[in-house]
């Protein structure tokens, strides 16, 4: 799989009262892998987000309860499609280690290419399909998609 790596910090504030990552933590978490990672596939270039991008759809699935903040989570990151207007990415959020056994939540979020200034979804260019191209794996495998 054509999937990158990013380390995310974890902030005491993310744990709840169950003494756990809250749920809404766990977008934060793939917002900042996402903007990082598109960082690096874009090398440092202004990339889709500059360009313009909104989230269209998250879809997450808890695995397993995360319930630590001292050191950071790895984030598993590909393109799971690219279309006319936007595109996929999907996540694995784990250990760090290098064998990560330990998958906390498997998720996926669609983002529409979008003109800021003209208020409406925008095709994407020629560049960012040729970065996206290469990164593009399987959809992620969640329980109970047909």
């Amino acid at each position: 799989m054509p999937a990158s790596r990013v380390l995310v910090p974890l902030r005491w504030s993310d744990l709840d009262a169950y003494g756990h990552i809250n749920n809404v933590a766990y977008l934060r978490i793939l917002e900042e892998a996402r903007i990082t990672g598109f960082r690096s596939w874009f090398g440092g270039e202004p990339g889709v987000v500059e360009a313009g991008v909104i989230v269209a759809r998250h879809e997450i699935e808890y695995l397993t309860p995360l319930s630590r903040v001292a050191v950071p989570v790895a984030v598993d990151m590909w393109a799971v499609g690219i279309r006319t207007s936007g595109f996929g990415v999907g996540y694995e959020i784990r250990d760090p280690d290098e064998k990560g056994t330990t998958v906390y939540a498997r998720a996926e979020t669609w983002l529409v290419a979008y003109d800021l200034a003209a208020g409406r979804p925008r095709p994407l260019t020629g560049r960012e399909r040729a970065v996206l191209a290469p990164r593009v794996g399987e959809p992620v495998a969640m329980r109970g998609r047909r």
